[in-house]
């Protein structure tokens, strides 16, 4: 009688445990769908940069000296910054490399920049 009065009945127990085992079947299938997504569907087109060195010419511009490479015919773009003794990006451009028959190519990009910078480097690189 209690149990009825305040609506603890088996229909609603079971309600609720179907309830909880539909939200994690829901979650399991989100997660799933992720990993395909960020994983498994992407490619690199073996896209990978490596910082070779940078050049502070005047406290308004850096040249930053770096090698990219990428599959053969591929076209990519890239993310160059210049940083700041407090880490602060002060200089940033975006540079298309187009497609090419080499594999690693030594890219030279001069960056404008509010103030003096310290370091220069590829932020990110992708295929567009």
């Amino acid at each position: 009688m209690l149990d009825d009065r305040y609506g603890r009945t088996p229909d609603r127990r079971r309600r609720g445990r179907l309830f909880g085992i539909l939200a994690a079947i829901a979650v399991v299938l989100v997660f799933v769908a992720w990993v395909v997504w960020a994983g498994l569907d992407q490619t690199s087109h073996g896209l990978d940069n490596t910082e070779v060195g940078y050049t502070v010419v005047t406290d308004h511009r850096t040249v930053v000296h770096s090698q990219v490479s990428v599959d053969p015919g591929t076209e990519a773009k890239c993310a160059v910054q210049v940083l700041d003794k407090t880490y602060s990006i002060v200089g940033w451009k975006e540079i298309t490399l187009p497609a090419s028959d080499q594999r690693t190519r030594t890219v030279t990009t001069d960056v404008a920049t509010t103030t003096r910078g310290v370091t220069g480097l590829i932020h990110d690189c992708w295929v567009p």
